[in-house]
């Protein structure tokens, strides 16, 4: 597979694929109920902790227009779109 585009397409695909077989296996290690799982290679440790959220709604509801574009940024990303080539017709 040489073809750059194909090769995204593909890693992923497999990135997507791995990401859910993850996923599986973390609820199987929750489902154990210990901290601790210890394997051959590693060790996994479930550990909780909360987590604070900014809730951006109620801050806007809160602050004036010139307040909420006084905080605000534009930044420049790159995105990478993955799409079928269809016969004869490139997208």
């Amino acid at each position: 597979m040489t073809n750059l585009a194909d090769r995204y397409a593909f890693l992923k695909d497999e990135v997507k694929r791995l990401s859910a077989e993850m996923n599986a296996v973390a609820d199987e290690i929750k489902a154990t109920g210990r901290e601790r799982v210890v394997g051959e290679r590693a060790i996994v440790v479930v550990a909780l902790y909360e987590r604070t959220l900014f809730d951006s709604k109620a801050a806007k509801a809160m602050l004036t227009p010139e307040q909420i574009a006084a905080c605000q940024n534009t930044i420049l990303c790159e995105r990478l779109d993955i799409k079928p080539v269809l016969e004869d017709v490139f997208v």
